[in-house]
């Protein structure tokens, strides 16, 4: 990226100037609005470059045991019980969100999270009826069958909640990517007041060892407008509807990528990360850490 086109946002401790790529102008606006944190040199000693294994690191928060409960899941265990105290947004549960106590639902499109029945009407309602006094039994000697029926029960608690959502349009006009829609059923879920906690969305691509490309309409390019264009989106629809204070957005990954381009025109593995967080709490500006 050619200096003159970077997105000066200040400089490391040594002077350096710092700066966002040219197609993050939504996350430089967030920035110079004081509810932008950037945080450099993000990581943990020894990194693994293994996308598999880096990501149960990060889902444990725990280097030393990452197939144990995710962080997100422990949280969610210190809070009154809610049916859909979390929501992921992806198909498969991200480690982080694992729990032995709380199980929480993976609903990529809300639009099409119903009670499956084959009728309609009133039969399906009463096959909907059947199915909640069916699971209200929880056995507790019978642990599998309490842990079925539990998770169940949970699921046709929030099957109304769930559906006020799938009707939400927002108060922006949101990118039409599998990133900002998701974004703009988590403020859905936020403005309705499901009572959800904790939000997992997540978009992939970065995996860029070869053919990066940087110009306007580049692979890596592309990647950043789709990120910073929901993400911005995301930003206004909550400050639109005074949300924005009582809401944390972290940005993370696995690991990142090196800073140097490699000889295919793409960046290998790297270790250190850069983080973000945006909202209402955050305590604003470019770190220097060490």
């Amino acid at each position: 990226v050619a200096a003159a086109q970077v997105l000066q946002i200040g400089s490391d401790s040594g002077g350096r100037a710092l700066g966002l790529h040219p197609r993050l102008t939504g996350l430089r606006d967030i920035f110079n609005e004081g509810r932008l944190a950037i945080i450099q040199r993000v990581g943990y000693p020894n990194s693994s470059r293994s996308h598999f294994q880096g990501s149960d690191i990060w889902g444990t928060a725990d280097p030393a045991s990452p197939s144990s409960m995710g962080w997100l899941g422990r949280y969610l265990e210190t809070v009154p019980a809610n049916a859909l105290a979390g929501w992921s947004a992806t198909r498969e549960l991200p480690r982080a969100l694992l729990s032995r106590d709380v199980s929480v639902p993976a609903i990529p499109d809300a639009r099409t999270y119903s009670f499956n029945s084959p009728n309609s009407g009133a039969e399906a309602l009463n096959e909907r009826v059947a199915a909640t006094r069916i699971a209200s039994h929880v056995p507790v000697n019978r642990p599998q069958i309490a842990f079925v029926n539990g998770s169940a029960l949970g699921a046709l608690e929030t099957l109304d909640r769930v559906a006020a959502v799938s009707t939400y349009t927002g108060t922006v006009a949101y990118p039409n990517n599998g990133l900002a829609q998701a974004l703009r059923t988590v403020a859905g879920s936020i403005a309705r007041g499901t009572g959800t906690r904790v939000y997992w969305v997540q978009t992939g691509g970065f995996d860029t060892h070869s053919g990066q490309g940087n110009g306007g309409g580049g692979a890596y390019a592309n990647l950043m407008g789709t990120f910073g264009d929901a993400v911005r989106a995301f930003y206004n629809d909550l400050r639109n509807q005074g949300l924005l204070d009582t809401t944390l957005l972290l940005q993370f990954s696995e690991f990142a990528r090196r800073i140097s381009e490699n000889g295919s025109q793409g960046t290998d593995h790297g270790a250190a990360c850069v983080m973000m967080a945006m909202g209402g709490a955050v305590r604003a500006g470019l770190s220097r850490t060490a």
